[in-house]
């Protein structure tokens, strides 16, 4: 089997070598920076794996989602003749939970579709793209050809059976239906779509993660997108690829693998990038603590719920000091404090009840030279846990701890003295990358679980809101729903970025506009109400305005 699907080997983010060397089975090129290891699971036991620089664990990713086009000044912009873009000549990717290419909001009039490729990393039956190795791609042919037979899976058998990439899609590009008043925000750009393989069992038991829950690896994304790059080059046209998927995991400063991936890509011209903020706000999964004063200790609180018998935390401290770590169950028994080390993982089994706990206190992160302190959580006991977190130099401490994000754990666990700041999810983080949060566009209010700026290192994040509540879209099976949160907004936004792309590259009007010029573009622009100082960390720069965006290109 290939390793890359083979439960059998660990996937580990590793650098790429400054001399290159020759091919070998072991390795995945991911792009020009990184790579996948492959390596043997036998005889390895999760304290075993300390040896491996945490960052080079794939983080995990979970969908980050659950109406009116003129809200933002998309029908203005479109009725205007001078403009009228709808996003042709421009391909629109998806990564994601897949596509149901059978419903009508991905077919013409004529009944064709309007994907011109599908990568569904799921299916290992047909022919992966050129340069990679896994998975199968469907072409424009293949998919009219499923669509003229009686048994379209059985020419492509790739399905959307969560849903979510459906409605991502359709916000984005979907066809007009007046009897449902629905219509994506620019129906006339091409799609394209990787459906993600979820996540090895054997990643998901390196974090604790239930072997049931959907979720994916970073890696997989990240070859999402080095595909979304050969479309660009087999068809020499602007790519929008839309991430409405988040991970709380790693530093939420922007330097992990896929963070910087995009971050870089964003200076390309003809690369557009959107990047939802995630729906933490308001899940009580972040805690932040700075203590400037003696005595140069913190005690935090973990409330634990019935479902939730297995889950990772992770601390990331920033203060001059080092920091030990104590943990107390719910009866009073504690581990003790455990000291920051190198290739240190310590197992505590509790008397009196049966959680068996594994904490790795990593002196320095090797991504970002700080302190981070992994604890994960087996068989747990529900009730209420106590942390404590120590400076070791007697110095003042600062540090941030965070739960994973919605999906992989229940709203029964939760900090009880949580901070709603700090949550934007992975890769919202990044510098370059458009991070869209979410508004209800009906009263003009912010969403509640719209995650908030800034990040660990202070930047400005997220850098637009955009309409994100109950917005119309497709669901599979020919039907019509409606989906909310910052995974809908930050496809609402990447249909901005390409009717600017429309504008600017398919009509020359601007050939070389790359993704973060379209950013700065809709942050100049934006709407912004006098009652808020702006940039501020839960609107970013304002409201998402087209018209004034275009009033700075045009005369209009």
């Amino acid at each position: 089997m290939n390793k890359i699907l083979d439960n059998n080997y660990y996937d580990l983010i590793i650098t790429n070598p400054v001399i290159s060397t020759p091919s070998d089975n072991n390795i995945t090129y991911l792009n020009n920076r990184h790579s996948l290891l492959h390596i043997p699971t036998a005889d390895i036991n999760i304290c075993d794996l300390v040896k491996y620089p945490f960052h080079t664990f794939p983080a995990i990713f979970t969908p980050t989602s659950t109406v009116s086009l003129e809200q933002t000044g998309v029908g203005e912009v479109q009725r205007n003749p001078a403009l009228a873009l709808f996003g042709q000549g421009v391909i629109v990717v998806v990564i994601d939970t897949g596509i149901d290419y059978q419903h009508p909001a991905f077919r013409n009039s004529d009944g064709s579709t309007r994907v011109l490729t599908i990568w569904d990393q799921t299916q290992q039956e047909g022919t992966p793209p050129s340069t990679f190795t896994f998975g199968t791609e469907y072409s424009r042919e293949t998919i009219n050809t499923a669509l003229n037979s009686e048994d379209p899976l059985s020419v492509v058998p790739s399905t959307d059976t969560n849903g979510h990439g459906t409605a991502i899609a359709s916000v984005i590009a979907g066809t007009p239906n007046i009897l449902e008043a629905f219509s994506g925000v620019v129906p006339q750009s091409d799609l394209v779509i990787v459906k993600l393989k979820e996540a090895k069992q054997n990643l998901k038991r390196f974090y604790f993660i239930p072997d049931d829950v959907l979720c994916f690896q970073e890696s997989d994304l990240m070859l999402g997108f080095r595909y979304s790059l050969t479309i660009q080059e087999r068809f020499n046209r602007p790519v929008v690829t839309c991430f409405a998927v988040g991970s709380n995991q790693g530093g939420h400063d922007g330097r992990g693998a896929l963070s910087g991936y995009l971050n870089d890509l964003a200076l390309q011209p003809g690369i557009g990038i959107s990047v939802s903020a995630g729906n933490e706000g308001n899940s009580q999964r972040h805690y932040f603590n700075s203590t400037l004063l003696e005595p140069y200790y913190n005690d935090f609180e973990l409330r634990i719920g019935e479902k939730d018998k297995m889950f990772a935390m992770e601390i990331w401290s920033y203060s001059l000091g080092r920091l030990s770590i104590d943990i107390s169950s719910p009866n009073r028994e504690s581990t003790q404090q455990v000291y920051p080390a190198i290739g240190d993982c310590r197992v505590f089994n509790f008397v009196f009840t049966p959680t068996t706990l594994y904490v790795n206190n990593y002196v320095f992160e090797e991504e970002t030279g700080d302190q981070m302190i992994l604890v994960r959580f087996q068989n747990t006991t529900p009730g209420i846990w106590r942390i404590r977190l120590r400076s070791v130099e007697n110095e003042p401490l600062s540090f941030h701890a965070w739960l994973p994000s919605d999906g992989l754990i229940s709203n029964q666990t939760f900090f009880l003295n949580s901070s709603p700041d700090t949550t934007i999810t992975s890769p919202g983080n990044g510098r370059r990358q458009l991070t869209v949060t979410a508004y209800n566009q009906i009263n003009n209010s912010t969403l509640g679980e719209s995650s908030r700026g800034y990040t660990r290192i202070g930047l400005v994040k997220p850098d637009i809101a955009a309409p994100g509540y109950q917005l119309t879209c497709a669901v599979p099976g020919g039907g019509y729903g409606s989906v909310t949160g910052t995974g809908a907004a930050a496809a609402h936004a990447a249909g901005i970025i390409s009717m600017v792309f429309e504008w600017a590259i398919v009509r020359e009007h601007y050939s070389t506009m790359n993704g973060l010029d379209v950013s700065r573009l809709m942050m100049r622009g934006a709407t912004r109400p006098s009652s808020y100082t702006f940039p501020n960390n839960i609107w970013g720069y304002g409201q998402v305005n087209v018209t004034s965006l275009f009033r700075q290109l045009t005369s209009i």
